[in-house]
């Protein structure tokens, strides 16, 4: 079966709207109640954050959600049981999105395992070396039908740029800045400079543009430049303004970015 990330691509629909959350916040059992929540609300894929105690790139919304999450719980082995049966109730396609520490301790082999198992389609790990994903990680991902997505920043080479959209499928995330994850209102002029040059190399894989999207001038600067965007840390705190319901906080959301 064709992965459900090409799918959502091949279909033509767009913008696409993904949407990041970290498992286990605000309460340690809503992870599968939130997935459910977005794709009701009509989006259209989802990041599940794994929660961890040192984030580098994100922000401090993102990094405060972990904190709870771990306080209350979470771990590696308890998403994945919360996370089996998830097929049974959702369609859309799902990405887990961690750093490498935790799943290491889990074991690559047993991580890739256990996503294709309970049907995660794709993982982001924005701390794995491009040149180890190739040599280590990319032939056991391959072996479970998984799809390692990869970022690119406004300081990635075109030649790195290149090497990733050769050996990557699903889509490429495009970082908005070297920053960390945060709301921000509008993309300046080098911003939309550097979704330009990307756009102009003609690239295989489709783009997702994530960090800082927050309302609809980021939103729509995003879909003008790519497939469409990935939203974390404004839902995360939608997330909390709505005293952790998930429905609230995506219709909210979707609110924000088309108002």
């Amino acid at each position: 079966m064709e992965n459900r990330i090409n799918q959502l691509f091949e279909s033509g629909k767009r913008p696409l709207l993904s949407v990041y959350f970290c498992a286990g916040y605000p309460k340690p059992e809503g992870t599968v109640e939130t997935i459910k929540a977005l794709e009701e609300g009509g989006v259209d894929m989802v990041e599940i954050g794994i929660p961890f105690s040192d984030p580098m790139a994100d922000g401090p919304v993102i990094q405060n959600a972990a904190t709870v999450a771990l306080r209350g719980g979470m771990s590696m082995r308890n998403l994945m049981a919360q996370l089996r049966g998830i097929r049974a109730e959702v369609k859309m396609p799902l990405i887990l999105m961690g750093y490498l520490n935790p799943i290491m301790q889990y074991g690559w082999e047993n991580f890739c395992r256990d996503c294709a198992e309970v049907g995660i389609d794709g993982v982001i790990i924005p701390d794995l070396p491009f040149r180890d994903y190739l040599e280590e990680y990319k032939p056991v991902a391959d072996s479970f039908g998984l799809k390692v997505i990869m970022l690119i920043t406004p300081e990635t080479s075109e030649e790195r740029i290149r090497q990733i959209d050769a050996h990557t499928d699903g889509f490429i995330y495009m970082v908005s800045s070297a920053a960390i994850t945060g709301a921000q209102k509008e993309f300046d002029q080098k911003k939309q400079e550097y979704f330009q040059r990307v756009n102009a190399m003609g690239l295989r894989n489709p783009r997702m543009i994530g960090f800082g999207i927050s309302n609809k001038q980021t939103f729509d600067s995003a879909a003008a430049n790519a497939a469409g965007a990935i939203i974390g840390s404004k839902f995360v705190t939608l997330l909390s303004e709505s005293s952790g319901d998930p429905s609230l906080a995506a219709r909210s959301l979707l609110s924000a970015i088309t108002h």
